[in-house]
């Protein structure tokens, strides 16, 4: 069950780490920078993000459903808390999925064909969901640290 537990956290805190660097310290820095290289450098920090992103919600599903089962008998005898923290990595993960199926696909063809309209309209839709995942991730987080003491 240790093991499971900090691999669930390590994934978390890579994924949840990885927008938060993204969205409140590279966003605001890469923003002076030209079109063609502002969103150049936004494929490559994707391109390389994201497949850290696939494995980070890979393991924090396997690894939240293999301690709740044999933890707590199944999720209906599961504290809240760990039923909350649940939902909001489905619905993480399903933003993510969105994010990788949708936007992301259109501005990584976008940006080698240099087509930097339809990049900054890919990326404008990626960022708002990015935004929501943090803030949804970093409540999670919240509530995974302090359920178990205040159920």
């Amino acid at each position: 069950m240790a093991i499971l537990l900090a691999l669930h956290t390590l994934a978390v805190v890579i994924w949840v780490g990885g927008m938060f660097f993204a969205h409140m310290v590279l966003r605001p820095s890469a923003g002076p920078l030209d079109t063609a290289m502002r969103l150049t450098l936004w494929h490559r920090v994707f391109q390389r993000f994201f497949p850290w992103v696939w494995l980070s919600v890979l393991t924090i599903l396997i690894s939240g459903y293999a301690m709740v089962i044999p933890g707590f008998g199944g999720f209906a005898a599961a504290p809240g808390y760990v039923n909350a923290m649940m939902a909001a990595g489905i619905a993480m993960a399903s933003v993510f999925f969105y994010i990788y199926s949708g936007p992301w696909q259109r501005f990584r063809q976008a940006v080698p064909a240099e087509d930097w309209g339809a990049a900054e309209q890919a990326i404008a839709r990626i960022r708002p969901l990015v935004y929501f995942n943090l803030v949804l991730g970093s409540i999670t987080t919240l509530v995974g640290a302090g359920g178990r003491f205040l159920a």
